[in-house]
Order: structure tokens, then sequence, then C-alpha cells
């Protein structure tokens, strides 16, 4: 007895000692990542406000970022190229507007008086690698690392980067997982499955999961599967493939969902059904039902997704949950069938998928014709209103 307190003990000590060295770990981690960002930030301030330094200089800043690169990598051997001064510079001219209003607000909320913002301000816009003097490390306004950054500078609508921006900092999102959401263009095919009110909000609060339709994205992308249009497969087959890279279905389904079960098999009436995929969403409080089917959505399909839906709400959700969401995930749907088919009130829907990244580009332009329809929308009741 007195071997086994003492082997608690000892487990308990090294635990704790292992905690402590990973706790350091993330801490120098985090720490370093700051660093090469602040680094970044004031060599490209610095490259910015030298270059503009008056008409008397611009011939010599056309050969600035060449000479500054040799001399920099004569002194530190390496990692100070003439791509990584641009991007430096680049970075300077993305983010500086952004930072200094990240300061002023930390420095309000801090309860910094206006001239005291206004001094830590004018200090942060031309000494920035101090700022930790005034500011301790978790206010600095630099979340993800530098390679994360340099995706995110180069994306030009200020809404799209901000939204990326956030759900990486709010989804701890590796820089694999930011370039596949960015050109899976997550945040195109969540505005486009949205009411144009909504889509405003995406650039200001992220993805936010409110009620059932938050979750749709039009179209589910599902290139990570590695399966072609013309590769002949099966329900089960894509079934099995989904499991398989179930980490990166999660991540594109959106935020938290926790997998139950594959072919979850119930009985009523003495009749045997299963169901393809069963998950739980702990934001939503609701069981999320789906089932796969390979070509175009018909009535029978819904009706089928209704019953289970029905069955899940009466005989397995707790009266704490809220209304268990079913979703038909097809190749193809027709929008007016689904509306004919189901109740106004129902809670399930229709979802396409795609094997392949979609055309950036067209849905960029998607976008901005129904946002531009929007604010002519808006202008004309603002006008209505005025008469």
């Amino acid at each position: 007895m007195k071997d086994l307190t003492k082997n608690q003990n000892a487990n308990t000590f090294f635990e704790n000692v292992a905690q402590i060295i990973e706790k350091a770990r993330r801490y120098v981690g985090r720490t370093a990542d700051i660093t090469m960002c602040v680094t970044y930030f004031e060599i490209g301030r610095m490259i910015v406000e030298e270059e503009q330094g008056g008409k008397a200089r611009a011939e010599y800043g056309r050969g600035l970022l060449p000479e500054l690169s040799a001399f920099l990598n004569s002194r530190f051997k390496k990692g100070f190229s003439e791509t990584n001064l641009r991007n430096a510079r680049k970075f300077y001219q993305v983010y500086a507007d952004s930072i200094q209003q990240t300061l002023s607000a930390e420095l309000a909320k801090n309860g910094k008086s206006q001239k005291q913002q206004m001094i830590s301000a004018k200090f942060a816009e031309h000494n920035f690698l101090n700022i930790g003097q005034i500011m301790s490390a978790e206010a600095i306004p630099f979340y993800l690392g530098w390679s994360q950054y340099q995706i995110l500078m180069r994306i030009k609508n200020e809404d799209e980067r901000r939204f990326y921006e956030m759900e990486a900092i709010k989804g701890q999102w590796s820089v694999e997982q930011l370039k596949r959401q960015y050109h899976s263009s997550l945040y195109e095919r969540l505005a486009l499955s949205r009411d144009k009110e909504e889509v405003m909000r995406l650039s200001k609060e992220g993805q936010q999961m409110e009620k059932p339709r938050d979750m749709l994205k039009n179209p589910l992308v599902l290139e990570f599967l590695n399966m072609t249009e013309d590769t002949a497969y099966s329900e089960t087959k894509l079934e099995t493939a989904i499991i398989s890279k179930l980490s990166q279905f999660l991540l594109e389904l959106g935020k938290g969902f926790l997998f139950e079960a594959r072919q979850k098999r119930f009985t009523y009436d003495e009749e045997h059904f299963k169901l393809d995929l069963v998950f739980y969403n702990r934001l939503l409080n609701c069981y999320v039902l789906i089932d796969i089917k390979r070509g175009k959505v018909k009535h029978q399909d819904l009706g089928q997704m209704q019953m289970y839906v029905n069955y899940y709400d009466r005989h397995v959700k707790t009266d704490k949950e809220n209304p268990t969401i079913g979703i038909l995930l097809c190749k193809e749907k027709n929008d007016n069938i689904v509306e004919m088919t189901l109740p106004t009130d129902a809670n399930i829907y229709a979802s396409e998928y795609s094997l392949y990244l979609p055309d950036k580009a067209l849905l960029q332009r998607k976008l901005a014709e129904w946002v531009k329809e929007f604010e002519d929308s808006q202008e004309e009741k603002q006008e209505n209103e005025d008469v």
C-alpha cells in the first residue's frame, strides 16, 4: 500500500513537471511568433518611411531594398532577401491602420486617458519594437504566426481578410488549414448561403452558430477526399472516405461539431433504419443527421430525412436540447422541390457537395454582385423613406 501511494505521488510530481515544460514551450512559441511579427512590422515601417522621404530620395528609394538586403545578409548571413523585405513592407502597409486601432482600443479598455492614448499610439508608431514596455505580450495585436500573416496580407478585400484572420484566431488554424479554407473560398461560400442582411456580419463577427442555417455553405467542398468527378463511386464509398478524413470533414462542417456515429441503426415499429452519419453540435445544442446522396436529391429522400428527424426529436433528444437538424448531402438539388416538399418550419436542408475546389474568381464576382444589389436596395429604401 505504501509503495502504491509512493508511485501515485511520484506520478503526480512527474506530471506537474511535464506541465511546466509544456507551458514553457507554448510560451516560447508564442513569444517567437510575436517577436517575428513585431520585427517585420517595424522593418516594414522603416522601409516605407525611408522610401517616402520626399522627391529627393525617390531615385535612392528604387535601389533601397537590394542594398538593404545585401547589407543585412552580410551581417546576419541569411533571412533578409529582397522578397522578405518586400513582404515586411507589405505587412506594414496592410496592417498599420488596424494595429493602431487595436492599440487604441486596448488602451481605452485598460482605462488610459485620451492623452496617454495619443502618446502611446505615437510611441508605437515610431518605436514599435519597445511596445512591450507599455503593454503586456498578450495585448500586442498579433495573434497569429508570420507565415499566416503572409497569407492574409495578400487578400485584397479587407472584409474577407478580416474574416479569415478572426476565424484563424478563434479556430487556432494551422498554416495549412488557413490555406485550405482560403482556397476553398470559405468566405464566399458562407456569404452566398446567407441572407444579404447577414453577409456584412461575417467580416465583423466571423462565422456565428446561432441558428441551423448558420452551418450551411454553398457548396460543401470535399476536395480533401481525393475523389474525382469522373471516378465511379457509391454513397458507401463516399461515406467511408469522409470517415477516413474525419478531422478535415469536421473543419469543413464548421464550428462546434462532434462526431457520434456512422451507420447509426434504430428500430421503429419493427422496421430497421440506418442513418449515414450522426453528429452533435455543442453550440447549437442539437443533433445533426447527415444522409449522403450520390446524385440529385428527390422528394422521397426529403421525406425519409423528415422521418429520421422526427424520430430523434421524439425518442432521442432531451427536453433541454434544441430540435434535431437534418442535412441531405447531395450532388445536385432543386430548391423549388425542396421548398415544396418540406414544411416551412422544417429543420431540414439539402446541401450540395463538390469534390474539387470552387472557382474562387467566379464566387467573388457573384458575391460582389449580390452585395451591390443589397446596397442599391438599401439606398432605394432610404430614398423612399426620405420622401
